[in-house]
């Protein structure tokens, strides 16, 4: 069995995927010219997802919200997306989404709520692929107008909306001002996690864990620039969810098989590392994919794959019982693969 099939065999979760990053460059295209978006202009379909770093990637991105207005096309590019993490392995899908992004554009937030579940109604039909989703908050827009969006999220609460997440351009918007809000969050009975470290410095996912008291921390990378939080977080056992390629883009670390790679020095450094897959037509990436990259890159074993996808499972906010059979039941799927992998090899 190759490295590909096998980690595309894996049972695993997909904790660090945006909706709206999931969508493919012909699904773009396609809603754009329904509902009047132009796109960058003397730009073909395949060349729409090109970008050198986070802020050129977000113009994109928004151009990608601006373009899905109605149910159905939240319907739509929910169920793609779940379609393609089913194909690539994963089983269970906590899903993320800017609301923010469409209310700029009149969509109302129960269409958006409406088309999403109808979206994972249809995966699960289609391919037993369980999901929950995960409002996400613009850092940019502050903790003024997150009080707002933290009210819209407590007035409409489907039972699959299970936390809230704080995302967009990290660098010059600290989780600091977010500690009351994040705290609210938390006191209403949603789970909470941020982006930090992706382009902030590693006081950021310090300050996540220590004023946001978030149960993991989404990227994370810059974590490896200071020893004593590595060591802290080491103990603690807090899930850090990575995305190797989006790294390429978005990061200091352009090159996955560098000794110097954050993921790699995380890994190796006893972090809790768990692999995702963020954004991934918009990378040219799957789920699948992305763990064959840190497999092939950085030398793991198809053991340490099959930790890192339990760790995965462990980290997501399925409620502990399932959690536990769900455990019980990978772990011996994980046993058989990696002793028919052994046996191949």
């Amino acid at each position: 069995m190759s490295v590909e099939g096998f980690v595309r065999a894996l049972p695993k979760v997909e904790l660090h995927l945006h909706l709206e990053g999931a969508v493919s460059a012909a699904t773009f295209a396609d809603l754009a010219e329904k509902n009047g978006v132009a796109l960058p202009a003397g730009k073909r379909t395949s060349d729409l997802y090109s970008y050198g770093n986070l802020p050129d990637f977000l113009a994109i991105y928004d151009l990608v919200c601006a373009s899905i207005r109605d149910a159905a096309d939240f319907s739509r590019v929910t169920f793609e997306a779940l379609e393609r993490c089913a194909l690539a392995g994963a089983r269970y899908v906590e899903l993320f989404f800017s609301p923010h992004a469409h209310l700029a554009h009149g969509v109302a937030y129960s269409t958006m709520l409406e088309g999403i579940l109808d979206g994972f109604r249809r995966a699960k039909e289609s391919y037993g692929l369980v999901a929950t989703l995960i409002p996400a908050h613009s850092r940019e827009l502050g903790p003024e107008r997150g009080e707002r969006f933290l009210d819209m999220v407590l007035s409409e609460r489907p039972a699959q909306v299970i936390g809230i997440g704080l995302d967009y351009n990290e660098a010059p918007f600290p989780p600091a001002p977010f500690a009351g809000l994040w705290e609210r969050a938390r006191a209403a009975g949603l789970n909470v996690t941020a982006h930090a470290g992706e382009g902030g410095p590693a006081t950021f996912v310090r300050d996540s864990i220590d004023l946001l008291g978030v149960s993991r921390i989404d990227h994370g990378y810059h974590v490896v620039d200071d020893a004593d939080l590595v060591a802290r977080c080491r103990e603690s056992r807090i899930p850090f969810t990575c995305c190797p390629s989006t790294t390429l883009a978005t990061t200091v670390w352009r090159d996955l098989g560098s000794p110097d790679h954050a993921i790699r020095r995380m890994i190796e450094a006893g972090l809790n590392v768990t692999i995702h897959s963020d954004d991934p037509p918009m990378f040219g990436t799957t789920l699948d994919r992305e763990y064959a990259l840190i497999a092939r890159n950085f030398a793991l074993s198809p053991e340490t794959l099959g930790r890192i996808a339990l760790a995965g499972l462990e980290a997501s906010w399925l409620d502990p019982d399932t959690k536990r059979r769900w455990k019980a039941d990978w772990s011996a799927e994980i046993d058989r693969l990696v002793a028919d992998h052994t046996s191949q090899a």
